[in-house]
Order: C-alpha cells, then sequence, then structure tokens
C-alpha cells in the first residue's frame, strides 16, 4: 500500500502548481528586511498571490528567527481562503531527541496560529541525529494530527532513500524533497534526486528557482548584487551569464513581454517540480503567478538547458 501512496503522490499537492516561498519574509541579514520591503509590502504579496489561485506557501522556524512565519500566520488569520502551509524544523546539533522534533513543531503551529501543519519538513540532514530518529519523530507528528504529510530538504539520494525506507516501514508517503533548483544549479538532474522524484511520486518542491535573483535580469557586471548575495555572484559571472539571460529576455519577448523571471520559474515547472519563488512586493507577486497563464514550448526548455550547460561548464 505504502508504494502506490508514494507513486501516486501525496494529495495535499493535487492542483499545486506553484507556490511562494518567504525565507525573505522578516529576514534581515540576507534579504535586508526593513530596508528595501516591510510588512505592509508583504501583505499585499500574500493577498495578491491569494487572488491569483496561489495556496501553497512555505516557510521555516529559522527564517527571520521566527519572524516568516508570525508574518504568514498573521495574514493567514486574516483570510478567509484556505492556504497550503508549509514549515521546516532545523534539526541543530543540541536537538537531540524525538521530542525536540515535536517541541518545535507545536512553536511553529503557535506562530503560525494553526493547529496542523499541510506539510512539516526536515530542514538540512544535519548530524548528530539519525534520520530514521526524525522520521520516527514525524510519524509521532503525524499521528497526533499535527502535520498532514512529511517532507524533508536538502537531502541527497542515499538521505532520501533511508527516510523514505524508514517511513516505509510505518506505512507512510515521504511527501516531498526542497532543494536548490535553478537554471544555473541544476546539480539534481545529475545526482540522482530528480529522477529518484519523479520515479517514487515524491514532489520536488524546487527553492530559489530564480538564482537568488541572478536569473531576474536585473544584475550584471555594472549592476551587481550586494551584501551576501554579491559575494557568492562575482561580476565575472555574471558576465558570463549573459548568454543565458539574453535568451531569457528573447523567450519572453516571444510570449508578448514575459520577463526572465517568468521564464526562469516556468522552466522549473517544465521540469516537474513546484518552484516556490520569493516575493518581496505587488510586482514581483504578480509576475510570480502570470507565469500560470502561459508555458514554454519543447524546444525553448531544450534551448535553454543548452545555454544552461555552456554556463555551468564554465564553472567547471
Amino acid at each position: 500500500m505504502a508504494d502506490q501512496i508514494e507513486k501516486k503522490g501525496h494529495e495535499i499537492f493535487d492542483g499545486i502548481q506553484l507556490g511562494i516561498g518567504t525565507w525573505s519574509w522578516g529576514d534581515r541579514l540576507y534579504w535586508g528586511y526593513g530596508k528595501g520591503y516591510e510588512e505592509t509590502d508583504l501583505k499585499d504579496v500574500f493577498n495578491t498571490s491569494i487572488q491569483r489561485g496561489i495556496r501553497f506557501f512555505d516557510t521555516a522556524e529559522v527564517y527571520g528567527q521566527g519572524r516568516s512565519e508570525k508574518i504568514l500566520g498573521k495574514y493567514i488569520s486574516e483570510s478567509e481562503q484556505q492556504v497550503i502551509v508549509a514549515s521546516k524544523f532545523m534539526p541543530f546539533p543540541w536537538r537531540l531527541s524525538r521530542r525536540s522534533l515535536i517541541k518545535a513543531l507545536k512553536k511553529s503551529l503557535s506562530r503560525l496560529g494553526l493547529n496542523q501543519l499541510d506539510l512539516y519538513q526536515i530542514h538540512i540532514p544535519l548530524p548528530p541525529v539519525r534520520i530514521e530518529t526524525w522520521m520516527e519523530a514525524m510519524a509521532e507528528a503525524l499521528q497526533n494530527n499535527l502535520i498532514k504529510a512529511v517532507g524533508v530538504s536538502n537531502f541527497d539520494l542515499s538521505q532520501m532513500q533511508r527516510a523514505v525506507e524508514s517511513l516505509r516501514k510505518m506505512g507512510i508517503p515521504l511527501a516531498s524533497n526542497q532543494v536548490e533548483y535553478s537554471l544555473i544549479n541544476r546539480k539534481i538532474e545529475k545526482n540522482g534526486v530528480l529522477d529518484y522524484c519523479h520515479d517514487q511520486g515524491i514532489k520536488l518542491i524546487a527553492y530559489s528557482p530564480l538564482g537568488l535573483g541572478a536569473l531576474t535580469g536585473k544584475y550584471s557586471s555594472r549592476n551587481p548584487m550586494q551584501g551576501f548575495r554579491g559575494s557568492r555572484f562575482s561580476k565575472s559571472y555574471l558576465d558570463q551569464m549573459k548568454p543565458l539571460i539574453d535568451l531569457m529576455k528573447k523567450i519572453g519577448a516571444d510570449h508578448g513581454g514575459k520577463t526572465s523571471s517568468q521564464v526562469a520559474i516556468n522552466w522549473a515547472i517544465a521540469k516537474g517540480t513546484l518552484p516556490i519563488p520569493g516575493a518581496k512586493n505587488i510586482s514581483q507577486a504578480e509576475q510570480n503567478t502570470d507565469v500560470l497563464n502561459w508555458q514554454l514550448t519543447e524546444e525553448e526548455v531544450k534551448r535553454l538547458d543548452a545555454a544552461s550547460d555552456t554556463l555551468l561548464m564554465l564553472e567547471k
């Protein structure tokens, strides 16, 4: 029975093609919350996304040190729309027991103002606690109706297989694996993660589908990123990205003036994943949701793959 459930996919994802990631909501260190955007902007993002059919929101206890969950929870309480909420547990080295996951989960639920999470994920597979122990804790949370589905994040193939096997023994499917995936990070195509997810009916949730902003077309060697993101994308790398960005802009133009961001998100959907781009203002929310109104052709996906391959070869 468990095998059949896994290969069919978890019902919480039925009809869901796109979500919103809330890493930037309340995060001052990495995203500069409070400087270029604030809570009123995020309220517009939430409302616009809901009005345009987005129902899946992903957060985590560590995003903005809990602020992301609080902000999202506030908006949910003010809305009459049903949403699907996913959050994550960070297995810090001092969290050594199953009880620590249940305790953290209850705190997340409190910040979100919810009695039950649709999806709870292990944020990163950190030692020293074994993956199997955390899966047992997830099973307990499921049995106590604190969550509807079990997910993981940043798991490689072998770690996923361990999680799947552990859950299978308890008759529980692994619903998802959330990993970084974009036109400038396609590791999961090479390491078996994407194929395994497709084969087992595990939803691949793609975070940073815009490459932390590098694929928006806004940045170049003349206009580099600032802060932590700037240290990841050098001016020379942004120059190397230009052929890919130019192609994305051309494809967007061929579809009636779509943006590079929309092309990047559409590409991730075409690969059979569930992208969760972030949004800090109403314009970004509108761009994200408009992706659902059109599709890339197979030929366009192949051209983007080829341009991406060329760029990734330069990194080696």
